[in-house]
């Protein structure tokens, strides 16, 4: 990425405005890569060290080589050669170190990946929408469990417990001016003042994240695609990713930021305001002081509302640029939350002298309300999931439809597991014996006791693949050898290649590892909240009296379940500061972000931003402007990631442009990974309608490749897309020509494949200035001879 950069700054200037157009309707071809997950160099992709930027800017930006800088105005140079040209979006997703923090918001980005995992449908709006509203109302629970940690470990265990012990004081002397003992009853240190002060932590946490989304979606969702007439969306196999505002989600994010502000600063209202409110109605209590809290309780339940009503609002608006904004509700929400939380903080502030501090704050309630609307908003997700994939079934949807609700049930774990992991850690460092403090609420205990069993199911199952893989890859042995027939034969490496392929099929298991662990985390956390509710004990303290063998599993599920969720905390944080820290960990991280940031932020707006809505219309301005000024046609190239770029920005574009692309994918997971979990988007009908817009499409996959894979165009349209399997590795064994073994490839380096070469020179030979060749014929209009359509042409 940084080397990407530099090479922009060798070449120098934007050339765009003085190159292109010089000469129109000279009918120059343009080559358009588009790399994939993990980024790369414009030198490594243009195989030249010497390259300028045509357009864009530091963050993604189109790159020539040098000597193609002004093709345009040479189009004599080009007649039997396209324009090499390659898109690097690699810092969209892998810039800086402070990319790193976003790790924290992985439930944030896996519940809204959920969002757009639902079945395929037609006609069924309000089911749709159902969908999505429910996903909106688990993205919120989410950001009420994460400022609701912060309250627990600041508001419960440092200020209200631990500073009320003087043991614990003690050994904290840095929360002496808190302790009514230590400091004789200083000004802060009655218990209403301490959780005023402690306040400041979850408040500094959801400004933070209001901070970070405001700023994101100023650089992202603020990027305007291309305007342009909405297609008719009754034509079956059309797709949402070709609606002119599909890319433009300025709206619904502003508006969700509103309201997930507003439900950080309410909880911690509430946590402040509430147990001051409960002292007040004491019998005897302050006339005064009871009544103001009703009122600020009552207060609090208003804008609780007010704010889920404007989660429940209809999302997005995709038919068209929506370039409205709730600018009152926007400002205004928040404001009054803010202005609530403020007078939160004077009522729990005011002085009460008859109140101490004991036991635990009401946190039991608080998760355990939480994890029931989680576990029923997943329930109910599921229903509608199953309504919407039996209207409209698709053989190939992952987990015939139900991906988006066992994706939004991992999401909640991982946020229970976060939140629990940091009280569970603060707890353990802040009362070192154990005899001090309370500790956090029961139900976090319960839930980090049943994370062991479940790790006991995902380990059962990752067994029983890896015994699969091995009965594959014995299998695939005699494969490998009838791939390279009449060479001799070296069981060591005809072993690598089968395990290399049968390893490779893994990622169509993945659907199945993802079912039983999420069908397990529901079931076991359901037990958990029974378990917590029920007993209003630890696990160990609860199987207390039962058989010894039941008291032992309850206890080390507990102690290891502890210990696991802070193992799982630290490791959160400790590869957040090493990737701040280390490039390549860095890069690592990009690559996490390249596949879970590719949708938009529909569903929660405090997840990692969506590059691709700067990446897509950065694609298809560049597109239409080519075609319209030079009147030339162009092959859009896409690996991995990029080929699914390239495929959405191909849907964005006016059909007549449409027509005028050729599309070549490699390492595509367009089917294998879109097409299987996000089935209403990137569905057989969306892949079929793509194949019959643009003027051609060829796939290029291997059977080592874990990503990519065929398209499978349902009919007889999938020869014609996906090209038979190349060979990996190219040569078997060691020949003149190759006289070093040559490596096994799997998902990189296709373009050293020569039926890549092999594939664009056929694309570039339909790709005349005059009409568009016909589809599905090999006849004279064709510039690709016979026998080469009858292998698979378009």
């Amino acid at each position: 990425m940084e080397q990407a950069q530099e090479g922009a700054g060798a070449g120098g200037d934007d050339v765009t405005g003085r190159r292109v157009g010089t000469d129109a309707g000279n009918g120059t071809a343009l080559e358009l890569l588009v790399h994939g997950v993990g980024g790369t160099t414009p030198a490594d992709m243009l195989d030249d060290p010497r390259t300028v930027r045509i357009t864009g800017d530091h963050i993604a930006a189109v790159f020539r080589r040098a000597e193609d800088a002004d093709a345009e105005s040479r189009p004599e140079d080009y007649r039997g050669r396209p324009v090499p040209e390659a898109y690097v979006w690699c810092n969209l997703t892998s810039g800086n170190g402070t990319r790193a923090l976003w790790l924290l918001l992985l439930p944030f980005m896996v519940v809204n990946l959920a969002h757009w995992m639902r079945p395929a449908a037609h006609g069924r709006i309000r089911t749709v929408r159902l969908y999505g509203l429910l996903l909106r109302l688990a993205g919120l629970t989410l950001t009420v469990l994460l400022v609701a940690a912060a309250c627990e470990v600041a508001l419960d265990l440092v200020a209200w417990q631990c500073a009320g012990t003087r043991a614990c004081a003690e050994r904290h002397t840095w929360l002496g001016f808190l302790s009514p003992e230590m400091s004789d009853g200083g000004w802060w240190s009655p218990p209403g003042r301490r959780l005023a002060l402690a306040a400041a932590v979850p408040a500094v946490l959801t400004g933070l994240l209001w901070y970070l989304s405001l700023r994101t979606w100023r650089a992202y969702e603020s990027q305007q695609p291309m305007d342009r007439e909405s297609e008719h969306e009754d034509e079956p196999g059309r797709t949402a990713l070709g609606r002119p505002g599909f890319w433009y989600g300025r709206r619904l994010v502003a508006r969700l930021r509103a309201a997930h502000t507003a439900a950080g600063l309410l909880t911690i209202a509430a946590a402040v305001g509430t147990p001051a409110a409960r002292f007040d109605r004491r019998a005897g209590g302050p006339a005064l002081l009871d009544t103001l809290g009703c009122a600020l309780e009552g207060a609090l339940v208003a804008g609780a509302v007010a704010m889920v009503a404007v989660v429940c609002r209809r999302g997005r608006s995709e038919n068209r640029i929506d370039r409205e904004l709730d600018a009152h509700l926007v400002r205004r929400l928040p404001l009054a939350a803010l202005l609530l939380f403020v007078l939160s903080l004077l009522y729990g502030g005011w002085a009460r002298p008859e109140w101490t501090s004991g036991g635990r704050l009401a946190g039991d309630l608080t998760f355990g309300g939480i994890a029931l609307a989680q576990g029923l908003l997943v329930v109910a997700l599921a229903v509608v999931a199953h309504r919407l994939h039996r209207s409209r079934p698709d053989t190939r949807a992952a987990m015939r439809g139900l991906g988006g609700p066992a994706v939004a049930m991992l999401a909640c774990a991982l946020g229970g597991v976060m939140s629990g992991g940091v009280a569970q850690r603060v707890s353990d460092w802040m009362d070192g014996t154990g005899s001090f403090l309370d500790g956090p609420p029961v139900l976090l205990t319960w839930q980090a006791s049943v994370i062991p069993p479940l790790l006991v199911v995902v380990l059962l199952m990752c067994a029983a693949l890896a015994r699969h893989t091995l009965r594959l890859a014995r299998a695939e042995r005699d494969a490998v050898e009838r791939d390279h027939p009449g060479e001799t034969g070296d069981h060591g490496r005809t072993r690598r290649i089968a395990i290399t392929r049968a390893l490779a099929t893994l990622t169509d298991r993945a659907p199945l590892l993802v079912a039983v662990t999420s069908a397990a985390t529901l079931l076991l956390g359901a037990g958990a909240l029974v378990g917590a509710l029920a007993t209003d004990q630890v696990p160990g303290e609860a199987a207390r009296g039962t058989y010894a063998a039941v008291q032992g599993a309850a206890q080390t599920a507990q102690a290891l379940g502890s210990w696991l969720t802070g193992l799982g905390f630290i490791l959160f944080v400790t590869w957040g500061r090493r990737a701040y820290k280390d490039a390549s960990a860095r890069r690592t991280i990009g690559i996490l972000w390249d596949v879970g940031t590719f949708w938009p932020r529909a569903a929660h707006p405090f997840a990692p931003p969506c590059y691709a809505e700067r990446a897509v219309p950065d694609l298809t301005w560049r597109m239409a402007t080519w075609t319209r000024a030079t009147g030339g046609r162009l092959v859009i190239s896409g690996h991995s990631q990029g080929s699914v770029l390239a495929a959405a920005a191909s849907w964005q574009l006016e059909p007549s442009v449409r027509r005028r692309v050729a599309l070549l994918t490699y390492g595509s997971p367009l089917e294998r990974l879109y097409g299987r979990w996000f089935p209403a988007h990137f569905g057989p009908a969306a892949l079929a309608s793509l194949h019959a817009e643009v003027d051609c499409w060829r796939n290029l996959y291997r059977p080592t490749d874990p990503i990519g894979g065929p398209v499978r165009l349902p009919g007889g349209s999938g020869p014609a897309v996906d090209r038979a399997p190349l060979k990996d590795p190219l040569t078997y064994g060691r020949t003149a020509l190759h006289p070093l073994p040559a490596p096994i490839l799997g998902h990189s380096d296709y373009r050293a494949d020569p039926a890549f070469a092999e594939e664009r020179a056929r694309l570039l030979a339909r790709l005349r200035p005059e009409v568009p060749a016909p589809r599905h014929t090999g006849g004279a209009a064709s510039s690709v001879p016979a026998a080469d359509d009858a292998d698979g042409g378009c």
